[in-house]
């Protein structure tokens, strides 16, 4: 697998999988090593683990690789992160010493905070799609991977809209040739492994696999992408608590939304465009799930607010805080509030696994284009033009389990039930 950007989740990610595999600690939170799938009725008794019921690959096959500013490789950035602790990385020195990123596609128009000395020079972003498609052809004769899988797990890039250059592929194309500015370092990697077959996963919140050129280059190629923006924390949260009230027909009046985070990611954050990119899918969740033209008198006027602050000595720990403020029968105010306190990479790490394991499953069933039924993972999922996204995280799981069963030929789990009474 390759992934641009080997910061702190990329380091917790390939050195909890080592852990792994050297039987020094479990998968948890990763649903395709520890999660099960139900078949048939629940009489049946039939609950396989997902490992298991569809043909992933192990754990002992996967590889890894990636471009990174910085020239610390996987060790030094791991030790750098402070995520994991030092026991842990020491045992594994040697392993994570041996995984070096290769210069970069870097512009600082898109990321302000920071800068490295490990990046490409390129005379056009042409040039530069041409350069990480050679690094994968080189990694791949390296390596002796079979498939690759292309996970973008690089800073929040500035916010931006969809433009024309962004519109056909012949007109991104054109533009990288003409060094559009519009163009984004992400879109530049995500290109370069779909013109090469390979499948793309847009960790981050920025404009990449969702814009039209390369979902185009996408179905031209029968290749999966999938996005957008991990979904850990806060809005993991909001993913379960808005359908619970939702469902019980519970009205809205506002929900304030703030957090602190102490590591790259939340230094990146702290430049006003990266933020409103970040702002942009979280604000987008409630709205999408509570369908406020649906049902007016409960959430046609709420108001939601989001904040990130950046605050360095909590490092990776972020912490996050909710006030909700909600109304019942004949309208009575009531709360609740929510302090999370979390661990972004860890939280994040299970995540990359099951995306990669599931994205090549995708890629070896033919199934191109957009894969919504990953939507579980992202905060801000992507569809086709006029469809809305599906936010609720338990439909998302439905639909993710209903998949793995179509895949297989086996029923589809509707929750109906008549079965057992009639």
């Amino acid at each position: 697998m390759l992934i641009p950007g080997m910061g702190a989740v990329t380091t917790t990610f390939i050195a909890g999988v080592e852990a792994v595999r050297r039987g020094a600690a479990e998968p948890i939170g990763s649903l395709t090593q520890m999660g099960t799938v139900r078949l048939g009725k629940r009489t049946d008794n039939r609950v396989p683990a997902i490992r298991d019921f569809v043909p992933l690959a192990g754990l002992d096959d996967l590889v890894f690789g990636g471009w990174d500013i910085y020239s610390d490789n996987c060790y030094e950035a791991a030790v750098h992160s402070g995520v994991l602790e030092r026991p842990l990385l020491d045992s594994q020195k040697e392993f994570l010493s041996s995984i070096k990123p290769m210069p970069a596609v870097f512009d600082q128009d898109y990321v302000k905070r920071i800068n490295g000395p490990n990046v490409k020079k390129y005379a056009n972003k042409c040039v530069a799609a041409e350069m990480i498609g050679e690094d994968i052809r080189r990694f791949k004769a390296d390596t002796g991977a079979d498939r690759l899988v292309m996970i973008w797990i690089g800073s929040c890039e500035a916010f931006r809209t969809p433009s024309e250059v962004h519109s056909t592929l012949a007109k991104f194309e054109q533009g990288l040739k003409n060094n559009d500015p519009l163009i984004a370092p992400s879109m530049i990697y995500a290109y370069a492994a779909l013109k090469q077959g390979i499948s793309s996963i847009n960790g981050s919140p920025n404009l990449s696999n969702d814009i039209p050129a390369l979902q185009e280059l996408a179905r031209r190629n029968n290749v999966p992408i999938a996005g957008k923006d991990f979904k850990t924390g806060q809005t993991l949260v909001k993913t379960v608590i808005a359908p619970m009230l939702k469902s019980r027909l519970l009205g809205l009046s506002g929900w304030f939304s703030t957090n602190i985070l102490g590591n790259r990611d939340g230094e990146v954050l702290d430049e006003p465009e990266s933020f409103k990119t970040k702002e942009e899918s979280k604000l987008s969740v409630l709205h999408e799930i509570l369908q406020p033209s649906v049902y007016p008198q409960l959430y046609k006027d709420f108001h939601h607010q989001v904040r990130i602050n950046y605050y360095p000595p909590r490092g990776d720990n972020k912490e996050g805080w909710d006030n909700i403020d909600i109304f019942g029968w004949l309208g009575y105010p009531m709360q609740l509030k929510i302090n999370f306190l979390c661990r972004d990479s860890i939280l994040a790490a299970p995540i990359v696994l099951d995306l990669v394991l599931f994205m090549d499953l995708a890629q070896r069933a033919g199934l191109g284009g957009i894969q919504e039924w990953l939507s579980f993972y992202f905060k801000s999922p992507i569809t086709p033009e006029g469809l809305y996204p599906e936010h609720d995280l338990f439909i998302q799981l439905m639909k993710l389990k209903n998949t793995l069963r179509w895949m297989k030929g086996e029923e589809l789990i509707t929750h109906l039930g008549r079965e057992y009474y009639d």
